[in-house]
């Protein structure tokens, strides 16, 4: 299993990772700690605890936020954490039962046509 080395708030973490993940890992480490340095700047070093727990709090506002804009725009969030290729996969299996479904009405419109 991969490991990415992280530095958040100066200090380095080894994380493990699935295969092929390390890059968004290291991205995902990077926004973290430029999250803590900016509330470093605004109320100093607290403790690498503390700073992480606000900084988790900062974090889970941001994307409370994002789900509110995505909502607000019509976009529909999963509440189950289904990823959203099976999502889109069941959008295109329900895409093509209606495809079939409106051939067969068709085919039926025009035997009625017909009579």
């Amino acid at each position: 299993m991969p490991e990415v080395d992280l530095t958040i708030n100066g200090r380095s973490y080894r994380v493990a990772c699935e295969e092929g993940e390390e890059e968004r890992l290291s991205r995902l480490g990077a926004y973290i700690d430029d999250r803590v340095e900016a509330l470093v700047g605004q109320i100093g070093q607290v403790g690498d605890t503390r700073l992480l727990v606000m900084t988790s709090l900062m974090i889970a506002d941001e994307l409370a936020e994002a789900y509110v804009a995505l909502s607000e725009a019509g976009i529909d969030i999963p509440e189950d954490g289904e990823p959203r290729s099976a999502i889109e996969d069941r959008k295109r299996v329900l895409a093509a039962r209606i495809e079939d479904a409106a051939a067969r009405i068709e085919s039926i419109a025009e035997t009625i046509a017909r009579s």
